[in-house]
């Protein structure tokens, strides 16, 4: 009964749980979904943040359902991702920095407090303030600390990263320099600034595990995931995997979007994706070992359409796009250059586009209500657990 509860009124646009526990005394149709019992919102929100496998069973068997109704036969995927605002506020991030001296400001406050407290005690003063005071400045001093590990976990990844590069640019200068027998020209490459304080990276104080993020260049930054969905574009348009990923672009994501799709449903015949996800590593290591034809955009999607003019004046800084040269990038431009890549591409754009706006405009899910990446993969799910069964009702009506 939670379950049905959530599902509908996450299709209809209710997300809040005090709009749901209204919604059991107002609305006829969730008053038959509850047998006319009322949850309260608390009873709601603790379902909805401790059954995430009952969303994943939900989503699989809805899936299961639509192929024995010969309403899915997965083929063509698509595949994309889009930002959703996390429920934290982007006023909320600290550096490193700033998060170590806020920590020593809050740290002398306490001190102070702790001294009026004493103070208070020796002349039998009431001052009952000073520990609820004391209490919340502790709670922002661990909410700080929090900060700060989380900080330097991500430097020491990034600076893992910037080291190994170094390295192999230091290696190719070196092979260079034994080719041509001559000392290696131009400037040496400089070794990376390591540290937590040499970042401009920033953690959020409400939710550690949100990410600044934008859309483009023309768009503001928000506080947001990526939610990724693989869509069917076959016909049905049903969400058939899902993820929620914490990087801002979609580069790291495609084998995580092809992995996405429950075993129970079957394999895709073909995966579609555009620019966003190029990475011929990745390509290659999806059609070898899981036998997946994909077709990757290599283009921006105006690159395609010689029709699709940019009015926007161009600027003096601005640099040219960066030619292809790796031979996996090149044969994937030629592959969609065909009419079989043409036809089947061009699918993409009316399938995993409609869902997201169907998500966001019809059903109007854009922020999460859940905290953390592990909570909000399962509210993800939910969503998209709603959107099949709206689709499905839609389909089967049709």
């Amino acid at each position: 009964m939670m379950l049905a509860l959530l599902i509908y009124c996450y299709a209809n646009g209710l997300f809040s749980s005090r709009k749901i526990e209204r919604a059991t005394h107002r609305d006829v149709a969730v008053r038959f979904l509850t047998g006319n019992t009322h949850p309260d919102h608390d009873t709601v929100c603790k379902f909805r943040r401790e059954n995430f496998d009952a969303f994943s069973k939900a989503f699989v068997s809805v899936l299961e359902l639509a192929q024995e109704l010969k309403l899915l036969k997965l083929g063509d995927v698509a595949i994309d991702g889009t930002h959703i605002k996390a429920n934290a506020s982007i006023d909320q991030n600290v550096t490193y920095e700033r998060a170590q001296e806020i920590r020593e400001q809050l740290q002398l406050d306490v001190a102070q407090l702790l001294e009026q407290a004493e103070a208070a005690d020796r002349t039998d003063e009431d001052n009952q303030k000073l520990p609820k005071e004391i209490a919340r400045r502790e709670k922002l001093i661990s909410k700080m600390d929090r900060a700060i590990d989380e900080l330097k976990q991500r430097a020491a990844v990034r600076d893992a990263k910037a080291q190994a590069e170094y390295d192999e640019k230091l290696k190719e200068r070196e092979r260079k320099a034994e080719e041509t027998g001559k000392k290696p020209g131009g400037r040496a490459p400089q070794p990376p600034k390591t540290g937590p304080e040499n970042s401009d990276v920033q953690a959020n104080l409400t939710d550690p595990d949100a990410r600044i993020m934008r859309k483009n260049k023309r768009s503001g930054f928000t506080e947001s995931y990526n939610a990724q969905a693989a869509v069917d574009a076959d016909g049905s348009q049903l969400i058939v995997g899902e993820h929620v990923s914490q990087s801002a672009s979609d580069s790291t994501e495609l084998e995580n979007g092809i992995k996405s799709i429950p075993q129970e449903i079957g394999k895709p015949d073909a995966g579609l994706l555009d620019a966003g996800y190029v990475d011929a590593d990745a390509i290659d290591r999806v059609q070898e070992e899981l036998g997946i034809v994909l077709f990757v955009s290599v283009h921006r999607e105006d690159a395609h359409n010689e029709r699709n003019y940019d009015y926007r004046p161009k600027k003096q800084s601005e640099r040219p796009t960066k030619a292809i040269k790796d031979p996996r990038l090149l044969e994937m431009r030629e592959k969609l250059r065909t009419e079989e890549g043409k036809t089947r591409y061009a699918k993409r754009n009316h399938t995993v586009e409609t869902a997201f706006g169907i998500i966001k405009a019809v059903m109007g899910f854009r922020g999460f209500m859940l905290r953390g990446l592990e909570k909000v993969s399962g509210e993800w799910t939910l969503v998209c657990l709603s959107y099949n069964l709206k689709r499905l009702h839609r389909l089967k009506a049709s």
